[in-house]
């Protein structure tokens, strides 16, 4: 694949997948020639996961559906080699607090000594999402709290059936 075009990443675990998540995604498509949504199959920092990655996957598929330089796959490989074999330069992350920036500093860092030809674009969450998780919505939706402006329709409604006590 030719390194000339913009590709860019989007890696993330996506469990579940966020409003705040697909503004990044949004963003990012205005700004790339490409973006792939990367959904981390199986997460180390994070533990096991409340849905599959192929579920992950088609709740942002369907999500993105209107954008047309938008592609999703699951990767199980380090960000920066995926990034690599889909010809990306870079990795595009949101932030919503100093702890986010923290981390993703850490591990910018990290990536860098494995690949530093893949840069690290950070886009500031729009005000709307800044407060958004997908653990603070898997702990509402747990206790039946509302959801529904926080995550798509499809996505709310899974969340609800399997979380709901």
């Amino acid at each position: 694949m030719p390194t000339d075009n913009r590709i860019a990443v989007c890696p993330g675990t996506y469990d579940p997948v966020t409003n705040g998540h697909l503004d990044v995604i949004a963003r990012s498509a205005t700004m790339f020639d490409r973006v792939i949504v990367a959904v981390v199959n199986l997460p180390i920092r994070k533990g096991g996961t409340l849905f599959d990655s192929s579920e992950r996957v088609a709740f942002i598929e369907h999500a993105t559906a209107s954008l047309p330089n938008v592609t999703v796959e699951p990767f199980s490989i380090l960000v920066v080699e995926f990034a690599r074999s889909r010809g990306a330069k870079a990795i595009v992350k949101g932030l919503r607090a100093i702890s986010d920036f923290e981390y993703e500093l850490e591990m910018n860092q990290l990536n860098r000594t494995q690949a530093p030809d893949v840069e690290s674009v950070y886009l500031m969450a729009s005000p709307e999402y800044s407060f958004i998780s997908s653990s603070g919505v898997k702990e509402l939706a747990t206790f039946g709290g509302t959801i529904d402006e926080m995550v798509p329709t499809e996505v709310a409604a899974a969340l609800k059936e399997r979380l709901t006590r």
